[in-house]
């Protein structure tokens, strides 16, 4: 899973990310500190693992991963050149969906480029700049079909979809909106790569008293609340400062000192379930003595198309999906004595694999 963190200057942007990924991204109280885009890979925390991994003895463990892409911060008129202008956005063309750090904090020490804390007012804008990107892309893809459009029954159907999406943005809404007609038009669309019509997971940054509610008390995130719930988008309430604070800690100082903050988990943790519900993913597990693992499969995914996540081969020679939920196979202490209750199921090619499944494939190629 790659994700792409966007917002205005000052908001928290470069500070979440280095918190989330360690990786010591330049973060400063002046705009544009972030001038090359940042790469940080996370592992997805999940205690299933170190459990069944202590379990087996694994030799390794190896958790499932996302990639983090920060990019400098944008501001109201970058389609234009404003600031360092939007030459960065295409670095997160490719992600699944955009992290978008909301400021929700007032804080007379850390400059706001608008002057103001109007956390609304700063989706609109980023929006916006999003909006002009995606029509730049749109006008040159019109420019190289447009000519093959009148000799081509299929360019011109490109073309049809690429002037109605345009219409789309020019009229100030996000390409999530569009609706394609048929499955070649979803196809076209899908291939765009428009970063409007990414999902979005909109972190909302509040100051350390706020964290504690989860910004129950905070108008700002109220109206980030609302305004995500209207575009099917996800929220986080997060506090980048005490993020990176918590970055510096071993595991055990983490959970003492969420304990003393009242929280029950990291921003990781939260921004981790807010992508995963969002994307609609989760995580099945293979595990024995050499190594456990979790892999990201999609809801809905089917037991052979799972096993090709571990190799290609697994899926072409797919015979049975040897299933026991992770619970069960902990309690009973290993698989022998999981299958001595009847708890291992084999299932066929039609199983749908759910979230917490541990796996032994069974493939001859």
């Amino acid at each position: 899973m790659k994700l792409g963190i966007v917002g205005l200057p000052n908001v928290g942007k470069s500070t979440l990310f280095n918190s989330l990924t360690k990786a010591g991204a330049e973060s400063a109280n002046y705009p544009f500190c972030t001038i090359d885009p940042n790469v940080g890979i996370v592992t997805v925390p999940d205690e299933r693992l170190k459990l069944l991994g202590d379990m087996y003895h694994s030799k390794k463990v190896t958790p499932a991963v996302i990639e983090f892409v920060d990019i400098a911060g944008l501001v109201k008129g970058a389609s234009k050149g404003e600031g360092l202008g939007n030459q960065f956005l295409s670095n997160i063309r490719e992600v699944d969906a955009i992290v978008h750090v909301v400021r929700c904090f007032e804080d007379p020490n850390v400059v706001h480029v608008d002057g103001t804390i109007n956390p609304l007012r700063d989706i609109e804008t980023i929006n916006l700049e999003l909006i002009f990107s995606d029509i730049e892309i749109l006008e040159r893809r019109i420019a190289k079909v447009g000519k093959q459009a009148r000799m081509d029954k299929t360019a011109a159907k490109e073309a049809a979809l690429l002037e109605r999406v345009k219409a789309l943005l020019e009229d100030g809404k996000l390409a999530m909106a569009f609706q394609p007609e048929d499955e070649d038009e979803e196809v076209i669309f899908a291939s765009l790569n428009l970063l409007t019509a990414k999902p979005v997971i909109y972190a909302a940054n509040v100051s350390e008293e706020d964290l504690a509610d989860d910004g129950a008390q905070n108008a700002g995130v109220a109206e980030v609340r609302k305004y995500a719930a209207e575009s099917g988008s996800e929220v986080f309430v997060i506090c980048a400062q005490i993020e990176e604070e918590i970055s510096e800690l071993e595991d055990d100082e983490k959970e003492m000192f969420l304990e003393d903050l009242g929280l029950k988990e990291s921003g990781l943790d939260k921004l981790v379930k807010a992508s995963y519900h969002l994307l609609g993913l989760i995580s099945f597990l293979t595990s024995g003595e050499d190594e456990t693992r979790a892999w990201t499969i999609k809801i809905g995914t089917k037991a052979p198309q799972a096993a090709g996540k571990i190799h290609t081969d697994f899926e072409r020679g797919f015979i049975k999906a040897e299933v026991v939920n992770y619970k069960d196979l902990l309690e009973q202490g290993s698989l022998a004595a999981a299958r001595e209750k009847g708890l291992v199921r084999m299932e066929g090619k039609d199983y749908v694999v759910q979230d917490g499944d541990t796996i032994l494939f069974r493939f001859n190629v």
